[in-house]
């Protein structure tokens, strides 16, 4: 975060882009993208785009790996290297291997993992565009493929950032106010409340933290029923 900037990052109380601070960028969510995949999705916030694929539950080789009592959720984030202004180095990085954890420990708080002891189940997250909060779309893309692959969850994840920025606390974070603001924090929620994924990066007072979890609550919430939606729209005029 945090780089130095001489323009202002909001313009007549709008955000450089026009949204207002506790406003999403454009949503669009959608399953059954990958055909081969036993469940796929496309998730999108403004200009950042994730793809993501899931394979299993499945026999899991080699058999040391495997969990007598429980499936096994392994995760690959990747950005594909056209995917910023700058071209992406291709192969595993110490972000993305960061990233594959989070999605790993985020998920494995939804799913039934105990349904399908000596499994694996596969999650491939490619961000095909970037334009921050991409460790959030590509989470959202992978409870939503998920669900497509039929594996049996207690509830989908959803997960937006909140930030400050010139000392205002905003949701959804877009590349400048991430390059030049102040803090990021991603925060994903299930629809029961419990939250799966808080991080910080920056400095919050204890009142703007209470304010960012609140901010964070509320998109979680817009993001949770766009993702209903995606799944509602395959499944219409089916019997």
């Amino acid at each position: 975060m945090s780089g130095h900037r001489d323009e202002p990052l909001f313009k007549d109380g709008k955000r450089l882009d026009g949204r207002a601070l506790d406003e999403m960028r454009p949503m669009e969510a959608r399953i059954g993208v990958v055909k081969r995949a036993n469940g796929s999705a496309f998730f999108r916030f403004g200009k950042t785009v994730a793809i993501a694929a899931v394979y299993g539950p499945r026999n899991l080789y080699p058999k040391f790996k495997q969990d007598p009592q429980k499936a096994v959720i392994r995760c690959k984030y990747s950005m594909l290297p056209f995917s910023t202004d700058e071209r992406i180095r291709p192969g595993t990085s110490r972000r993305s291997t960061e990233i594959s954890k989070i999605l790993k420990e985020a998920l494995s708080n939804s799913v039934f993992l105990e349904e399908f002891p000596k499994t694996g189940i596969d999650v491939f997250v490619d961000i095909i565009q970037a334009d921050a909060s991409t460790r959030c779309a590509a989470l959202n893309a992978a409870s939503l493929a998920l669900a497509d692959a039929g594996v049996p969850m207690r509830d989908l994840v959803s997960c937006c950032s909140v930030g400050k920025v010139d000392g205002q606390i905003v949701l959804d974070v877009a590349q400048l106010e991430d390059n030049f603001g102040e803090v990021d924090m991603p925060v994903a929620i299930t629809d029961n409340g419990k939250i799966v994924l808080l991080q910080i990066d920056g400095i919050l007072t204890k009142e703007e933290f209470g304010q960012a979890l609140r901010l964070a609550e509320k998109g979680c919430a817009q993001i949770y029923e766009t993702q209903k939606e995606a799944i509602r729209k395959k499944y219409e005029g089916v019997e």
